[in-house]
């Protein structure tokens, strides 16, 4: 029979407790043999960079704060980013709880520890009054903080002169050695990829990572599919589709807007244009070449009237001299005279494109004296001996009278009064 006192409030599970038996059966712990399987053992597999290295042994070997602040600083040290480390600490209560090995209340009472030593900031949740929303509250550590830590060198006393601050640390091999120390740990990580202790804290809790991803930017010819009911994810998809069945989207819109306007179901409509078997790039490349070729007439059309202003009112003969061309001095006709015809002959239509050609490929060439006088003989000589004498009496051949009945035979059908004048 025991006599022992009976156990109190609070000291169950203090001890093991043991049966009152003989039989008590002590089996030893596990342990590995050549025969066995070894213990399996898990670490953690992230390399730190030096700079937080000795940022966490100092955070775990300061002096004046509990052993529960030390911890929780040693956490942030690790999480900090080392290139600012005044920024935010991008990092969830439940992975600095961990890397502390606290609870969640212990790690709250280490904060207050943390900020009544003046080595973090906790400033206040941030809220968007329009929006109605709370966003989140992120740690900060103190310019103290992160000199004690070897993140940020020691400022400079401003009353100290920057010439006596170097001669001070020459002077003392110690401070020097910490002073160096301080500014070669600045400027190995003045870039961001090699100054995170943990890459995937950032990646995970950086606020736009976690947005869906944004696409980029509609190409100007398919912008207005947008009023046809065509979402920017849907242009995109159909220009993948479009390049895996050897088209071009652009090419296919371009050839096919004017249906695409009409269509019922433009989507479908599209689509089962991208499936078909004609090849739209080959009529877009007809239109544009008959666009361009439109517009480069219309530009040599303008440019031939530009030069008939400039030579209005001046004479022109061909290589031959066998014609003279003058033009008017509107500059909206011209004159051709032949040197075996007696009358000017006018030219109809757009002649200024022909004229300029011409006048540029060397066949006619501006007239000068000796060449309208060399005309004008020329003409002499073909008209007199084409033309009859003045004096010569008119003698009615056969063929003359056979084209006088011709004549009165028609006028006797058309008006018979008119052919009994005759």
């Amino acid at each position: 029979m025991s006599i022992a006192q009976h156990f109190v409030a609070g000291e169950v599970g203090l001890r093991p407790h043991f049966p009152e038996t003989d039989n008590v059966d002590v089996s030893p712990a596990p342990q590995a043999t050549e025969d066995s399987d070894g213990i399996a053992l898990t670490f953690d597999s992230v390399n730190l960079p030096w700079v937080i290295l000795r940022a966490v042994h100092r955070a775990s070997r300061l002096d004046g704060i509990p052993a529960r602040a030390r911890s929780v600083l040693a956490a942030l040290a690790r999480t900090v980013d080392a290139s600012n480390p005044y920024g935010h600490i991008y990092a969830r209560r439940e992975l600095l709880t961990e890397r502390s090995m606290q609870s969640e209340r212990t790690f709250y009472r280490s904060l207050d520890d943390l900020e009544t030593a003046g080595l973090i900031a906790r400033p206040p949740q941030r809220r968007y009054v329009q929006a109605g929303l709370f966003g989140r509250a992120y740690l900060h550590l103190t310019e103290r903080a992160a000199i004690i830590l070897g993140l940020a060198a020691e400022p400079i006393p401003a009353a100290q002169p920057v010439e006596a601050k170097a001669d001070s640390v020459d002077s003392s091999s110690t401070n020097a050695g910490v002073q160096q120390t301080g500014t070669a740990a600045g400027e190995a990580f003045s870039y961001r990829s090699a100054n995170l202790a943990d890459g995937g804290i950032y990646k995970n809790l950086f606020p736009t990572s976690l947005q869906k991803r944004q696409p980029g930017q509609v190409p100007l010819d398919l912008q207005r599919l947008r009023s046809l009911g065509f979402r920017d994810f849907l242009i995109f998809k159909l220009m993948r589709e479009a390049r895996e069945l050897g088209k071009r989207l652009s090419d296919v819109v371009e050839a096919t807007w004017e249906h695409l306007q009409k269509a019922k179901r433009p989507i479908c409509y599209l689509r089962a244009l991208l499936t078909s078997t004609a090849d739209f790039s080959f009529q877009i490349r007809t239109r544009h070449a008959e666009q361009n070729a439109a517009r480069a007439a219309v530009e040599d059309q303008q440019a031939a009237e530009s030069l008939v202003r400039e030579v209005a009112g001046l004479s022109f003969v061909d290589a031959t001299g066998e014609r003279k061309l003058v033009v008017d001095a509107d500059g909206l006709s011209l004159s051709v005279y032949n040197a075996e015809e007696g009358i000017a002959r006018r030219e109809a239509g757009q002649w200024q494109l022909q004229f300029a050609k011409a006048l540029r490929n060397g066949q006619i060439r501006p007239a000068k004296p000796d060449d309208l006088e060399a005309f004008a003989q020329a003409r002499r000589r073909a008209t007199s001996s084409v033309l009859p004498h003045v004096d010569a009496p008119r003698i009615a051949t056969e063929a003359v009278t056979d084209h006088l009945a011709i004549l009165k035979g028609a006028l006797r059908r058309f008006s018979p009064a008119l052919a009994r004048a005759v």
